[in-house]
């Protein structure tokens, strides 16, 4: 009977261990530890954002990546269109500006200037203006007539204004006609000149061409009146005396 009491006491005893157990963990299984590990890997999964579970691969890097190749396109463009505007304005001021210095006017300084009668046109005297410099220069508009000390300026002819620029190579001549005097003798305040001064304009009317030229008269002079008018300047001597 005592082995019985014994056998039966200590099975009660171990049943009551078990239930202490089971009831200081609160869920009805006994916490042996192995839980613990567990908690710590969720810990430091949450500590790493964007972490691919999968194959450790962060999605920070991969944007960091991306990040930096698109700060190399910014630069690369920038570069590009610094380079493409810098180059292509100096391009073209440097062409302007020697395409201007090349031009260079035809005046007292560079030419030879002649004044010389003509048998026809009746009345008519014809300028010769030849280049005498190394360059070729433009004869613009038409020539600035002025006899001795002459307070006006002869209108130049409308109809024989040339279709370009008159322009002189090295040696090359260019002519204007000079009308001195109407030929049925109807012009006012006629007199004879013993001095010519040939002034020569600029790119735009009326504007300083430089030197002007005083080519020899015939030692008789020349007759004019109230009908003094001149020709644009031509290429070409028929051109000139024309009209």
């Amino acid at each position: 009977m005592r082995i019985r009491r014994t056998s039966h006491l200590l099975a009660l005893t171990a049943l009551a261990a078990l239930a202490l157990t089971a009831c200081e963990d609160g869920t009805g299984v006994q916490d042996e530890g192995a839980s613990h590990p567990a908690s710590s890997t969720a810990t430091a999964a949450q500590a790493t954002p964007g972490t691919d579970k999968s194959t450790g691969a962060g999605a920070g890097t991969t944007k960091g990546t991306t990040g930096s190749g698109g700060s190399s396109g910014r630069t690369g463009g920038g570069a590009g269109a610094d380079t493409g505007t810098t180059t292509g304005g100096r391009t073209g001021g440097t062409a302007d500006d020697t395409s201007a210095d090349t031009r260079i006017l035809c005046n007292g300084s560079n030419t030879k200037v002649t004044a010389q009668p003509v048998a026809r046109p009746l009345n008519h005297m014809l300028l010769t203006v030849t280049n005498t410099g190394s360059k070729n220069c433009d004869l613009t508009y038409n020539p600035v007539v002025r006899f001795d000390e002459m307070q006006w300026v002869p209108q130049a002819a409308e109809e024989t204004k040339p279709q370009a620029v008159t322009t002189l190579a090295p040696g090359e001549s260019g002519y204007a006609g000079v009308l001195l005097s109407a030929a049925d003798g109807s012009g006012d305040g006629g007199q004879t000149a013993k001095k010519l001064t040939i002034a020569f304009q600029g790119y735009t009317p009326n504007s300083d061409g430089g030197a002007s030229a005083t080519p020899p008269l015939p030692a008789k002079g020349v007759y004019y009146d109230s009908f003094l008018a001149v020709t644009y300047w031509q290429q070409d001597r028929d051109d000139a005396l024309s009209w």
